[in-house]
């Protein structure tokens, strides 16, 4: 394999597969508020969150981790402020204390915080103010959840960090599923082992958890009631039950993938149960989820961060190309997977972080699982049916074409109805 593709897609699972503590929109923003204090230099008498409409449709619903059960953009800002410690970064609310729960919902009968909507911005942004007299200090996050991109005080900018729009650390358009199994099949191990082993274990514990409390919705618990204990059932009911869990404010990191844990999870429990079913070597799991980490990364190159589409549809496709590497599928028996899942289920809305994301995973696990099947007996949707191209990549790019650029009407018709600004 070319040594620029294969540093490049090792580089990639090492920066994005990354622990959370909770949903990572409003992690994002306890981060930023606590960096603003930590460059005010002292507490602030109140504080501003100017959002983007992506940010606040999925902050709007999702509990905050450590919270004691708080929803919202104001909670997140306030729990990061009482932190202050930024260098933690997307695990900064792991160490909120019972009297930090009980300060911030005084603070959030105040109005100590503000949120105000920006437009004419890109789908991930946020910029927080702290403000204390006639002091101020203001830090902005774009494109990704933990880009900073300007640091000011009073005014003076001293901090700015030039990004390139599309949010790419590496050079992503070199993913495509084909040199993606090569990649797999030969990949020194030692090159992703720690990465893939802490997904493993961070994602598998919070599945285990999600079980066995009464998290959110409770789908995963409900599948496992319901179904028979077969393997596609399991799978699915482990990866809801982690998703209910983190949607409901549970107090364990994930790591996540595209920006998401819910992603992250579903990349990697349904492969996880999958190789346990199937008796294969750590060795072949490591391999496994090198497909799904980097097959979900392809497709939401085309889509971005946040957008109206549902991103665990990426990763449920993505998983379903692992599970048929795992049976020993071919190549194109690997491509038919994806394209089989994402032209059944493609376009699912995201209308935010909450508890019914954890049924989204269910149904488009479900749908990969079908599509995982249709490819292991020879069967894929043909190029013209709908949005499907003589090409699996073709494909891909297709239906991110519609999920980014199409969906944006339906994107902000979306935030509309959440913030009541649509009378139905």
């Amino acid at each position: 394999m070319d040594k620029k593709i294969y540093d490049s897609y090792v580089k990639i699972l090492n920066d994005e597969l990354i622990p959370a503590f909770g949903c990572t929109e409003p992690i994002a923003l306890a981060y930023a508020s606590a960096r603003a204090r930590e460059t005010l230099g002292e507490f602030p008498d109140y504080m501003e969150a100017h959002c983007s409409g992506n940010m606040i449709k999925n902050v709007k619903g999702v509990r905050v981790p450590n919270s004691g059960g708080l929803k919202g953009v104001e909670t997140a800002v306030i729990l990061g402020a009482l932190i202050g410690e930024s260098e933690k970064k997307l695990e900064i609310l792991e160490s909120v204390t019972e009297d930090d729960q009980i300060t911030a919902r005084e603070l959030l009968d105040k109005n100590f915080c503000r949120c105000i909507l920006v437009e004419g911005v890109g789908n991930l942004y946020l910029s927080v103010k702290a403000i204390k007299g006639d002091q101020w200090a203001e830090v902005t996050i774009e494109y990704a959840h933990t880009n900073i991109t300007v640091v000011k005080k009073n005014g003076v900018t001293i901090y700015k960090k030039p990004y390139d729009v599309e949010g790419a650390k590496v050079d992503k358009s070199l993913l495509n599923i084909r040199d993606i199994v090569a990649f797999a099949n030969m990949v020194d191990i030692k090159d992703v082992k720690d990465v893939l082993d802490m997904q493993i274990s961070y994602n598998s514990a919070i599945a285990e958890e999600g079980l066995k409390g009464k998290w959110g919705a409770q789908i995963g618990r409900i599948f496992l009631s319901w179904y028979q204990p077969e393997v596609q059932w399991r799978a699915i009911a482990k990866t809801a039950a982690g998703s209910d869990a983190r949607m409901a404010g549970c107090p364990s990191p994930v790591v996540i993938n595209s920006g998401s844990g819910n992603q992250g999870m579903t990349c990697s429990i349904p492969v996880i149960e999958y190789a346990r079913e199937l008796d294969k070597t750590e060795e072949e799991l490591y391999r496994a989820l090198c497909i799904s980490n980097l097959t979900a990364q392809d497709q939401k190159q085309y889509i971005g961060p946040l957008s109206a589409y549902c991103g665990v549809v990426c990763a449920a496709a993505s998983a379903g190309a692992a599970i048929t590497y795992l049976y020993g599928g071919t190549v194109a028996q690997i491509e038919h997977t994806v394209v089989n899942t994402i032209a059944n289920v493609g376009g699912m809305i995201c209308d935010g972080a909450k508890a019914s994301c954890a049924a989204k995973v269910s149904s488009a696990l479900q749908a990969a699982i079908l599509g995982h099947q249709m490819a292991m007996e020879g069967i894929t949707f043909e190029a013209g049916e709908g949005l499907v191209q003589s090409e699996p990549e073709e494909t891909i790019r297709a239906i991110g074409y519609m999920g980014k650029e199409g969906m944006k009407k339906t994107d902000v018709e979306i935030l509309n109805i959440m913030i009541g600004n649509r009378l139905i």
